[in-house]
């Protein structure tokens, strides 16, 4: 095997070394660090499918060697011999499935564990509420809210900025998204950051990161959630604290932004904990 693994790992380090930026994170979006688990995520990404194609080809080429090691010979006649028995590969053919198996679950684990951990006094904490087809972001630290409303387009079917629904967060601070639906089950995706995360009627959902790169980010929905699902869209921006004070600074100018928007204007009114329906009460009276 050390002759085979030499010219292996050379080849690997040449093929790797011609590569671009973009395939070595494996066609990722975003950028090595834009958020403290983006390295880690694109390392078990890239990891997986370079493990997974040494695997297929093996497994192609053993495929090869055995048709032609076992091909019916010139001269031959009949059906060559349908079962054989080859200890040494039925062996490795069991094995290696199930220790990758197992490293795949305890890398997968060991990254999710990480990703999913909460912060225990997070610096900016933000309530992001879904609705049909927008979004509504809480500045639960500041005491205000921005009311998002759903994406225009124009003739070329192209998002208007000026539609476009705004989060900011502060860059190097810990964060804590706190996640709410209003109506129908969603999902909240940073696509640069790797992370997605659903929105459930009635269950409160977190996700704790740091942005640690300034820059504006794609966000959307990605869970169907009904006709205009597509344009449910918005921006993340990363700025300096700064920036971030004067954002906040804008909105406590207009008294409409004080407060809240949360849960209460969910049509959902059937919901577990949501009370007694008033025709019931009025029959039980």
């Amino acid at each position: 095997m050390k002759w085979v693994a030499a010219p292996v790992a050379l080849a690997s380090v040449l093929v790797l070394s011609a590569c671009t930026q973009e395939q070595k994170q494996g066609f990722l979006p975003g950028e090595s660090g834009v958020t403290n688990h983006w390295d880690g995520i694109a390392g078990l990404w890239v990891t997986s499918w370079i493990v997974l194609l040494l695997v297929g080809a093996i497994t192609w080429g053993l495929i090869i060697w055995a048709t032609i090691a076992y091909r019916r010979r010139k001269g031959q006649t009949g059906v060559p011999a349908q079962i054989r028995y080859n200890m040494p590969i039925e062996t490795f053919f069991t094995a290696v499935p199930v220790m990758l198996v197992l490293g795949f679950f305890a890398f997968t684990a060991q990254e999710q564990a990480k990703i999913e951990a909460r912060y225990d006094a997070p610096e900016t904490r933000i309530e992001v509420v879904g609705k049909r087809w927008a979004w509504d972001f809480n500045y639960l630290d500041e005491g205000v809210h921005f009311s998002g409303v759903q994406v225009q387009t124009d003739e070329n079917g192209s998002a208007l900025p000026e539609t476009m629904p705004v989060l900011y967060l502060p860059v190097g601070k810990t964060t804590e998204i706190k996640l709410e639906s209003r109506d129908v089950i969603h999902s909240f995706w940073v696509v640069e950051y790797l992370y997605k995360k659903d929105m459930i009627p009635g269950k409160s959902n977190y996700m704790s990161f740091t942005p640690e790169k300034t820059g504006t980010y794609m966000g959307k929905c990605a869970e169907l959630c009904g006709e205009y699902h597509s344009m449910m869209l918005f921006e993340l921006r990363v700025v300096e604290q700064d920036e971030y004070d004067a954002y906040i600074a804008d909105l406590k100018k207009d008294p409409d932004n004080h407060g809240f928007l949360g849960v209460d204007y969910n049509p959902n009114q059937n919901l577990p904990g949501a009370g007694v329906p008033a025709d019931e009460v009025s029959q039980e009276g």
